[in-house]
Order: C-alpha cells, then sequence, then structure tokens
C-alpha cells in the first residue's frame, strides 16, 4: 500500500480548497504548494487581498482546529498588506477504514467546509 507522504495530503487539501476559492469567485496572484511556506493562496475578491492559509488534518484531528498564535502571525503580516487572512483545514481520511492511513490505492473521505476568517 502507498499510503500518502505529507507533501501528497497538503497537494490533495490545496486542490480541493482551489477548486472552492475559484468557485467562490476569487482570482488567484499566487499559489505556494510547497509545505510550511505560507500563505499557500493570495487572492484577490471584490478587489481586496486575501490571504489563505491551507492545512491537510488527517483523521482523528478536526480540522476547524489551527494554532491561533500562528494564524495571529499571518493576519499580522496580512495587515500589512491590507489584506483578510483565512484558515482552510481539510481533514482526510481513508475511506474504508478511518484509522489506516490515506492511500493511493484506497478511496478517500473529505471533510471540508469551506474558508474561515480569521479577525480580531
Amino acid at each position: 500500500m502507498s499510503v500518502l507522504t505529507e507533501q501528497e495530503l497538503h497537494n490533495l487539501a490545496m486542490n480541493i480548497v482551489g477548486k472552492d476559492l475559484e468557485k467562490n469567485g476569487f482570482e488567484f496572484m499566487a499559489v505556494n504548494s510547497e509545505l510550511k511556506k505560507d500563505p499557500q493562496f493570495v487572492c484577490l475578491k471584490d478587489r481586496k487581498l486575501h490571504f489563505v492559509i491551507v492545512k491537510a488534518v488527517v483523521y482523528p484531528e478536526d480540522p476547524k482546529n489551527y494554532d491561533v498564535i500562528f494564524m495571529e502571525t499571518i493576519r499580522a503580516h496580512a495587515l500589512k498588506f491590507k489584506a483578510r487572512t483565512y484558515y482552510a483545514g481539510v481533514g482526510l481520511a481513508n475511506a474504508s477504514d478511518y484509522n489506516k492511513p490515506v492511500s493511493k490505492e484506497e478511496n478517500y473521505i473529505v471533510n471540508y467546509n469551506g474558508i474561515i476568517e480569521i479577525s480580531e
């Protein structure tokens, strides 16, 4: 069985979030899919700048939970550019058995509820 690497999980999450952003009218200015390089998406919508942080989260972790201190650091950086900051947690699990890792050979389940704005 070929288990997905951290980078492959991240790329999968990026694709899911990217499609959602596109569907919701965001225009991509910059995309960075390298792990630990933030933000992953710099977008324009309604002539405003948006920074989006994407995180792949493997079951049993909750994709809605994020590192508050880290996100505040990103938000402080975004404010210098008059940008809004968002967190996009994408939960991933093996479809046949949640306790097995996500692999290339098996189906997976996605738990993603859209972007969460980080504000004061």
